[in-house]
Protein backbone atom coordinates (compact mmCIF):
# COMPACT_ATOMS: atom_id res chain seq x y z
CA UNK A 1 0.00 0.00 0.00
CA UNK A 2 1.06 3.12 -0.92
CA UNK A 3 1.18 6.04 1.17
CA UNK A 4 -1.11 8.04 -0.60
CA UNK A 5 -3.38 4.57 0.17
CA UNK A 6 -2.26 4.58 3.65
CA UNK A 7 -3.81 8.31 4.32
CA UNK A 8 -6.67 8.57 1.85
CA UNK A 9 -8.66 6.16 4.52
CA UNK A 10 -8.01 8.29 7.70
CA UNK A 11 -8.75 11.56 5.87
CA UNK A 12 -12.54 9.71 4.88
CA UNK A 13 -12.70 8.40 7.95
CA UNK A 14 -12.44 11.83 9.54
CA UNK A 15 -14.42 13.52 7.58
CA UNK A 16 -17.31 11.39 8.06
CA UNK A 17 -17.11 11.23 11.53
CA UNK A 18 -17.27 15.42 11.24
CA UNK A 19 -20.40 15.40 8.75
CA UNK A 20 -21.55 13.03 10.98
CA UNK A 21 -21.20 15.02 14.26
CA UNK A 22 -22.10 18.33 12.16
CA UNK A 23 -25.76 17.09 11.43
CA UNK A 24 -26.43 14.67 14.50
CA UNK A 25 -28.34 17.52 16.16
CA UNK A 26 -31.78 16.75 13.39
CA UNK A 27 -32.16 12.99 14.46
CA UNK A 28 -32.18 14.38 17.92
CA UNK A 29 -33.97 16.97 17.36
CA UNK A 30 -36.57 14.39 16.17
CA UNK A 31 -36.42 12.10 18.98
CA UNK A 32 -37.21 15.34 21.01
CA UNK A 33 -40.42 15.81 18.99
CA UNK A 34 -41.21 12.64 19.65
CA UNK A 35 -41.44 12.98 23.13
CA UNK A 36 -38.25 11.81 24.19
CA UNK A 37 -36.27 14.20 26.17
CA UNK A 38 -32.81 14.87 25.20
CA UNK A 39 -31.34 13.26 28.13
CA UNK A 40 -33.45 9.71 27.36
CA UNK A 41 -31.81 10.22 24.13
CA UNK A 42 -28.34 10.40 25.01
CA UNK A 43 -29.06 7.66 27.77
CA UNK A 44 -30.79 5.15 25.23
CA UNK A 45 -28.21 5.68 22.44
CA UNK A 46 -25.40 5.46 24.71
CA UNK A 47 -26.11 2.44 26.30
CA UNK A 48 -26.74 0.85 23.48
CA UNK A 49 -22.84 1.67 21.86
CA UNK A 50 -21.93 0.86 25.21
CA UNK A 51 -22.94 -2.94 24.70
CA UNK A 52 -19.40 -3.70 22.54
CA UNK A 53 -17.56 -1.54 24.76
CA UNK A 54 -17.86 -4.11 27.87
CA UNK A 55 -16.64 -7.00 25.64
CA UNK A 56 -13.55 -4.68 25.08
CA UNK A 57 -13.39 -3.33 28.67
CA UNK A 58 -12.94 -6.99 29.69
CA UNK A 59 -10.23 -7.70 27.04
CA UNK A 60 -8.39 -4.56 28.18
CA UNK A 61 -9.69 -4.91 31.84
CA UNK A 62 -5.79 -4.66 33.17
CA UNK A 63 -5.31 -1.41 31.60
CA UNK A 64 -8.00 0.54 34.03
CA UNK A 65 -5.30 0.22 36.86
CA UNK A 66 -2.36 1.55 34.89
CA UNK A 67 -3.77 5.63 35.67
CA UNK A 68 -7.45 5.25 36.97
CA UNK A 69 -7.41 8.97 38.11
CA UNK A 70 -6.77 10.17 34.51
CA UNK A 71 -9.48 7.35 33.12
CA UNK A 72 -12.01 9.14 35.71
CA UNK A 73 -11.16 12.71 35.11
CA UNK A 74 -11.41 11.83 31.41
CA UNK A 75 -14.15 10.12 31.77
CA UNK A 76 -16.22 12.43 33.00
CA UNK A 77 -14.67 15.02 31.30
CA UNK A 78 -16.31 13.51 27.78
CA UNK A 79 -19.49 12.31 29.51
CA UNK A 80 -20.53 16.23 29.92
CA UNK A 81 -18.95 16.94 27.08
CA UNK A 82 -21.49 15.26 25.04
CA UNK A 83 -24.06 15.56 27.46
CA UNK A 84 -23.81 19.32 27.57
CA UNK A 85 -23.24 19.54 23.63
CA UNK A 86 -26.22 17.52 22.87
CA UNK A 87 -28.49 19.45 24.91
CA UNK A 88 -27.29 22.24 23.01
CA UNK A 89 -27.68 21.59 20.05
CA UNK A 90 -31.49 20.77 21.09
CA UNK A 91 -31.60 24.34 22.56
CA UNK A 92 -29.99 26.46 20.64
CA UNK A 93 -29.16 27.42 17.03
CA UNK A 94 -26.82 25.08 15.41
CA UNK A 95 -23.80 27.04 14.04
CA UNK A 96 -23.68 28.91 17.11
CA UNK A 97 -23.06 26.04 19.07
CA UNK A 98 -20.98 24.30 16.94
CA UNK A 99 -18.63 27.67 16.95
CA UNK A 100 -18.78 28.46 20.69
CA UNK A 101 -18.04 24.19 21.33
CA UNK A 102 -14.60 25.14 18.95
CA UNK A 103 -13.65 27.82 22.06
CA UNK A 104 -11.88 23.99 22.99
CA UNK A 105 -8.07 25.25 21.66
CA UNK A 106 -8.32 28.61 24.20
CA UNK A 107 -9.29 25.82 26.94
CA UNK A 108 -6.60 23.35 26.01
CA UNK A 109 -3.91 26.33 26.09
CA UNK A 110 -4.94 26.84 29.63
CA UNK A 111 -5.32 23.21 30.70
CA UNK A 112 -1.86 22.35 28.82
CA UNK A 113 -0.63 24.72 30.87
CA UNK A 114 -2.03 23.89 34.16
CA UNK A 115 -2.58 20.10 34.31
CA UNK A 116 0.84 19.53 31.59
CA UNK A 117 3.34 21.92 32.83
CA UNK A 118 3.24 23.50 29.13
CA UNK A 119 4.76 26.55 28.82
CA UNK A 120 2.96 29.02 26.62
CA UNK A 121 4.77 29.63 23.48
CA UNK A 122 3.78 32.58 20.72
CA UNK A 123 1.52 29.87 19.23
CA UNK A 124 -0.23 29.53 22.05
CA UNK A 125 -0.47 32.75 22.99
CA UNK A 126 -2.18 34.05 19.76
CA UNK A 127 -4.70 31.03 19.82
CA UNK A 128 -5.58 32.67 23.28
CA UNK A 129 -5.75 35.50 22.22
CA UNK A 130 -7.67 34.73 19.02
CA UNK A 131 -10.41 32.71 20.75
CA UNK A 132 -10.94 34.69 23.10
CA UNK A 133 -11.37 37.93 20.81
CA UNK A 134 -13.88 35.63 18.11
CA UNK A 135 -16.33 34.58 21.78
CA UNK A 136 -16.15 38.32 22.61
CA UNK A 137 -17.23 39.68 19.22
CA UNK A 138 -19.72 36.58 19.17
CA UNK A 139 -21.18 37.02 22.62
CA UNK A 140 -21.42 40.87 22.44
CA UNK A 141 -24.56 42.64 22.71
CA UNK A 142 -25.21 46.25 23.92
CA UNK A 143 -28.50 45.44 24.58
CA UNK A 144 -27.27 43.01 27.01
CA UNK A 145 -24.01 44.72 28.40
CA UNK A 146 -21.31 42.35 29.12
CA UNK A 147 -20.09 39.67 26.18
CA UNK A 148 -21.67 36.95 28.17
CA UNK A 149 -22.72 33.44 27.00
CA UNK A 150 -26.72 34.14 26.19
CA UNK A 151 -29.35 31.86 27.73
CA UNK A 152 -28.48 28.31 28.54
CA UNK A 153 -27.77 26.57 25.11
CA UNK A 154 -24.75 29.35 25.10
CA UNK A 155 -23.30 28.04 28.56
CA UNK A 156 -23.67 24.07 27.47
CA UNK A 157 -22.08 24.40 24.39
CA UNK A 158 -19.50 26.79 26.11
CA UNK A 159 -19.18 23.69 28.80
CA UNK A 160 -19.05 21.61 26.37
CA UNK A 161 -16.16 22.71 24.70
CA UNK A 162 -14.26 22.62 27.64
CA UNK A 163 -14.75 19.02 28.66
CA UNK A 164 -14.11 18.30 25.24
CA UNK A 165 -10.59 19.81 26.11
CA UNK A 166 -9.96 18.52 29.32
CA UNK A 167 -10.89 15.46 28.31
CA UNK A 168 -8.14 15.80 25.60
CA UNK A 169 -5.51 16.92 27.73
CA UNK A 170 -6.31 14.28 30.24
CA UNK A 171 -5.66 11.17 26.77
CA UNK A 172 -2.45 12.62 26.54
CA UNK A 173 -1.60 11.86 30.18
CA UNK A 174 -2.76 7.89 29.03
CA UNK A 175 0.06 6.81 26.14
CA UNK A 176 -0.25 3.62 28.13
CA UNK A 177 -3.44 2.95 27.75
CA UNK A 178 -5.43 1.58 24.73
CA UNK A 179 -7.40 3.98 22.39
CA UNK A 180 -10.13 1.32 23.09
CA UNK A 181 -9.95 1.24 26.54
CA UNK A 182 -10.24 4.99 26.73
CA UNK A 183 -13.81 4.79 23.80
CA UNK A 184 -15.39 2.60 26.43
CA UNK A 185 -14.41 4.60 29.79
CA UNK A 186 -15.74 7.66 27.74
CA UNK A 187 -19.03 6.27 27.23
CA UNK A 188 -19.73 5.03 30.67
CA UNK A 189 -18.77 8.61 31.77
CA UNK A 190 -21.21 9.73 29.39
CA UNK A 191 -23.47 7.02 30.65
CA UNK A 192 -22.88 8.25 34.54
CA UNK A 193 -24.08 11.98 33.32
CA UNK A 194 -26.68 11.38 31.58
CA UNK A 195 -27.87 9.42 34.62
CA UNK A 196 -27.20 12.44 37.06
CA UNK A 197 -28.43 14.97 34.62
CA UNK A 198 -31.85 13.05 34.96
CA UNK A 199 -32.15 12.73 38.45
CA UNK A 200 -31.71 16.49 39.08
CA UNK A 201 -34.08 17.45 35.89
CA UNK A 202 -37.21 15.41 37.43
CA UNK A 203 -37.35 13.31 34.12
CA UNK A 204 -35.90 9.96 35.88
CA UNK A 205 -38.95 8.79 34.73
CA UNK A 206 -39.22 8.57 30.85
CA UNK A 207 -42.52 10.19 28.97
CA UNK A 208 -45.19 7.74 27.63
CA UNK A 209 -43.53 7.88 23.84
CA UNK A 210 -44.22 5.74 21.35
CA UNK A 211 -42.28 2.41 20.09
CA UNK A 212 -40.75 3.73 17.18
CA UNK A 213 -38.81 6.89 18.94
CA UNK A 214 -37.14 4.48 21.40
CA UNK A 215 -36.06 2.31 18.17
CA UNK A 216 -34.75 5.71 16.60
CA UNK A 217 -32.61 6.21 19.71
CA UNK A 218 -31.01 2.62 19.92
CA UNK A 219 -30.73 3.36 16.05
CA UNK A 220 -29.19 6.81 16.59
CA UNK A 221 -26.51 5.03 18.77
CA UNK A 222 -25.76 2.06 16.34
CA UNK A 223 -25.27 3.98 13.14
CA UNK A 224 -24.25 7.04 14.83
CA UNK A 225 -22.65 7.23 18.26
CA UNK A 226 -19.94 3.58 17.64
CA UNK A 227 -19.78 4.89 13.72
CA UNK A 228 -18.66 8.64 14.96
CA UNK A 229 -16.68 7.06 17.92
CA UNK A 230 -14.37 4.92 15.46
CA UNK A 231 -14.47 7.00 12.80
CA UNK A 232 -13.47 9.90 15.04
CA UNK A 233 -10.58 6.95 17.16
CA UNK A 234 -9.59 5.24 13.65
CA UNK A 235 -8.52 8.80 11.68
CA UNK A 236 -6.90 10.58 14.85
CA UNK A 237 -4.66 7.64 15.45
CA UNK A 238 -2.97 7.53 12.02
CA UNK A 239 -2.69 11.03 11.53
CA UNK A 240 -0.70 13.52 12.78
CA UNK A 241 -3.03 15.56 15.07
CA UNK A 242 -2.54 18.81 13.32
CA UNK A 243 -3.94 17.52 10.24
CA UNK A 244 -6.50 15.02 11.65
CA UNK A 245 -7.33 19.07 14.22
CA UNK A 246 -8.05 21.08 11.49
CA UNK A 247 -9.98 18.22 8.69
CA UNK A 248 -12.75 18.00 11.98
CA UNK A 249 -13.56 21.63 11.17
CA UNK A 250 -15.03 20.00 8.09
CA UNK A 251 -18.19 19.97 11.46
CA UNK A 252 -18.63 23.80 11.04
CA UNK A 253 -19.44 23.25 7.24
CA UNK A 254 -21.99 20.30 7.38
CA UNK A 255 -23.21 22.05 10.48
CA UNK A 256 -24.07 25.50 8.58
CA UNK A 257 -25.33 23.57 5.63
CA UNK A 258 -27.54 21.21 7.60
CA UNK A 259 -28.95 24.07 9.83
CA UNK A 260 -29.74 25.97 6.97
CA UNK A 261 -31.32 23.77 4.88
CA UNK A 262 -33.25 21.42 7.56
CA UNK A 263 -34.40 24.03 10.11
CA UNK A 264 -33.74 27.51 8.00
CA UNK A 265 -31.34 29.09 10.42
CA UNK A 266 -29.33 31.87 9.32
CA UNK A 267 -25.82 32.95 10.72
CA UNK A 268 -25.46 36.43 11.96
CA UNK A 269 -22.59 38.61 10.58
CA UNK A 270 -21.38 39.27 14.17
CA UNK A 271 -21.28 35.22 14.49
CA UNK A 272 -19.52 34.78 11.04
CA UNK A 273 -16.55 36.98 12.05
CA UNK A 274 -16.12 35.63 15.84
CA UNK A 275 -16.72 32.06 14.66
CA UNK A 276 -14.38 32.90 11.80
CA UNK A 277 -11.36 33.84 14.53
CA UNK A 278 -12.08 31.16 16.66
CA UNK A 279 -12.31 28.62 13.64
CA UNK A 280 -8.57 30.34 12.87
CA UNK A 281 -7.65 30.01 16.62
CA UNK A 282 -7.73 25.99 16.28
CA UNK A 283 -6.04 25.98 12.78
CA UNK A 284 -3.11 27.84 14.41
CA UNK A 285 -3.06 25.84 17.50
CA UNK A 286 -2.83 22.97 14.78
CA UNK A 287 -0.34 23.88 13.12
CA UNK A 288 1.61 24.87 16.45
CA UNK A 289 1.28 21.35 17.16
CA UNK A 290 3.09 20.32 13.69
CA UNK A 291 5.97 22.90 14.15
CA UNK A 292 6.62 21.22 17.54
CA UNK A 293 6.60 18.13 16.57
CA UNK A 294 4.43 16.89 18.99
CA UNK A 295 3.02 14.00 16.89
CA UNK A 296 4.45 13.22 13.24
Amino acid sequence: MTHRDSTLLPILSLLLAACMWGTVWYPLRLLEGGGLHGLWSILVAYTTAMLPGLVLLWRHGDELRRDPKALVVMALANGWCNVAFVLAVIEGPVMRVLLLFYLSPLWSVILARLILDERLSREARLVFAMALAGALIMLWNPALGLPWPQGAGDWLAVSAGFGFALSNVMIRRMQAVSIWTRTSVSWVGVLVIALFMLGLSGQAVPAAVSGGVWLGAVGLGVFGIIIMTVTVQYGVSHLPIHRSAVILLFELVAGAVSSYLLAHELVKAQEWVGGALIVAAAYVSAHAARKQGEVD
